[in-house]
Formats: structure tokens, C-alpha cells, sequence
């Protein structure tokens, strides 16, 4: 079995793109920056903030954190948004989610300029995504795609099996694993919890991405043997025998499944480290302009 190290090749990159951002700045160019704007106080939101923000300094980044009381109105997140939009110092923003059930979600992302979603969640990033054009590709299937490439993963002609519909891991990553490309060319097969006989699909599997975003929802019986387990999942369950009185656990079974596959990512340390690194390289991108360079963006 083969562990694939997401937090050892994130450190590897970072590596690349601290190196590629020196070079950027000694060409006269500003450092990239990157801002994230979190409502509330969410505590692992904080976390996943502040994980952000470090590893934006470590590349040579600005980084930025605007915080925004848990009762801050729909209309005033947006005037921040918006504002973030026309500074021509912000290279990409993100709105950290969950938001606060009094805003909608959508709502925000729409009123985000497509030219600064790092996340890639914006419709327009979306569908050029989906129709094969360059974009910033949402940071979790981005990061899957660049451990498959780095580890060696054969895609092309294999059976993908991906469990969860998300727009912002399950159904972008069946997209972009199914495309002609050097990470693609898969057969891909998009289950959920209704799918039918979801045992037996997910058997089927060569690769199988689980997203389902349920505590060790996969068990060794719902794997083939030498398939390539990608663990999107990060829960939390209590465990007494642990100082902080959790652990945190993927949609995987890894105990269970690891002595039955030929790679499988941990939990954490997998996917999550990849899901930090590829929106950094989304926003130095964006501080490029590589993606939308002479396009015209507004409706």
C-alpha cells in the first residue's frame, strides 16, 4: 500500500512556488495577495483561515484576514465584497465558508468577480472548467489532480467512482477526471447516498474519490482490491482517550481499508494540505493574470 503524503508534497510545492514568487518579485512585480474574509466565529473556519494565511506568508505572499462580526448583514457582506472586487491591490479573495445562516451562500458567490475567485466557485469558473477552457479550477479537485499526477496515478481508461454531488468537490473533479487531459480520460461513474446498489458501484471502482462527508462512511467491503482511495472527508469524533476529547476521521474506513488497496490518502495530512496549496496557486495566478487576460467578465 502506498501512502499518498499530502502534506509532503504540499511542502514540495510550496517550495516550487516560493521560488517561482522570488523570481516574480525580482522582476519588479509586487508580491501576490491573497485576502480572506471571515463572518463569525467559527472555530474550525478560524483554523482553516489562519492555516491559509501562513502558508500565503511562507511562498512570499501578503496575506490578509477581514473579519466580520457573526451578525454582519447580507448587504454589508457584499459591499465588502464588492470592494475587494475593485482594489486593484487584491490579486483573490475568498469568503470563508459556512456563512451564517441569515446569508446566502450564492448569493455571495455570484457577487464575486470570476478574475478573483481563487476558490473557484463563481458559475463563470465553473463553466469554463466544465467546457474545458482555462480557469481557476476549485482548490480540493485541483489538489486531487496534481496527487494523482504527482504520485504517478494512472487515470486514462480507468473506472472512476466518485461518492458525493458537491459543486465544490464531488461534481467538479468527476468533470475534470473525465476530460482529455494527462490526469483524465477516466470513466467516471458520480454516486450519493441514493444511488442504487452503492456497494456494489463503488467495487467497481479503480479510482474512488470519497466526498461524501460521513464519519468512515467507506468500509472495506465497498472497495476493490488494489483500487487508489482519494479520502476528501474530514470529521470529527469524539474519543475520550484524546487530550482535545475527538479525533478527526475521513469518509474512509482507513484501518479497514488500507491493507486492501494499492494507494489510499490519510486523514488528516492527504487531501486538505493539497486543497491549501492549490489555492495558492489559483492566486498567483490571478496576480499573473493567466486565466482571463483580455476577457471580458461582466454580464
Amino acid at each position: 500500500m502506498k501512502l499518498l503524503d499530502g502534506k509532503a508534497l504540499a511542502k514540495l510545492i510550496k517550495n516550487e512556488v516560493a521560488e517561482e514568487v522570488r523570481s516574480h518579485i525580482a522582476l519588479g512585480n509586487r508580491a501576490p495577495h491573497l485576502v480572506a474574509v471571515l463572518v463569525g466565529d467559527h472555530p474550525a473556519s478560524a483554523s482553516y483561515v489562519r492555516n491559509k494565511i501562513r502558508s500565503c506568508e511562507e511562498v512570499g505572499f501578503r496575506s490578509t484576514i477581514e473579519r466580520l462580526d457573526k451578525k454582519t448583514t447580507q448587504e454589508e457582506l457584499l459591499l465588502a465584497v464588492e470592494k475587494l472586487n475593485d482594489d486593484p491591490e487584491v490579486d483573490g479573495f475568498i469568503v470563508q465558508l459556512p456563512l451564517p445562516p441569515h446569508i446566502d451562500d450564492m448569493a455571495v458567490t455570484l457577487a464575486i468577480d470570476p478574475r478573483k475567485d481563487v476558490d473557484g466557485f463563481h458559475p463563470v469558473n465553473f463553466g469554463r472548467m466544465a467546457q474545458g477552457l482555462d480557469a481557476y479550477l476549485p482548490a480540493t479537485p485541483y489538489g486531487i489532480l496534481q496527487m494523482l499526477e504527482r504520485y504517478d496515478i494512472e487515470t486514462s481508461g480507468k473506472h472512476a467512482v466518485v461518492l458525493g454531488r458537491s459543486n465544490i468537490v464531488g461534481t467538479p473533479i468527476s468533470i475534470l477526471l473525465s476530460r482529455k487531459s494527462r490526469t483524465g480520460n477516466a470513466t467516471v461513474t458520480l454516486t450519493h447516498s441514493r444511488t442504487k446498489n452503492l456497494a456494489e458501484v463503488l467495487r467497481s471502482a479503480d479510482i474512488l474519490v470519497a466526498a461524501i462527508g460521513s464519519p468512515e462512511y467507506v468500509t472495506a467491503d465497498m472497495v476493490k482490491e488494489g483500487a487508489v482511495v482519494i479520502d476528501v472527508g474530514i470529521n470529527r469524533v469524539e474519543d475520550d482517550t484524546r487530550k482535545r476529547g475527538y479525533r478527526l476521521v475521513g469518509d474512509v474506513d482507513f484501518n479497514g481499508v488500507k491493507d486492501k488497496v494499492a494507494a489510499i490518502t490519510p486523514v488528516p495530512g492527504g487531501v486538505g494540505p493539497m486543497t491549501v496549496i492549490s489555492l495558492i496557486q489559483n492566486t498567483f495566478r490571478a496576480a499573473k493574470d493567466e486565466v482571463y487576460e483580455g476577457i471580458n467578465t461582466s454580464s
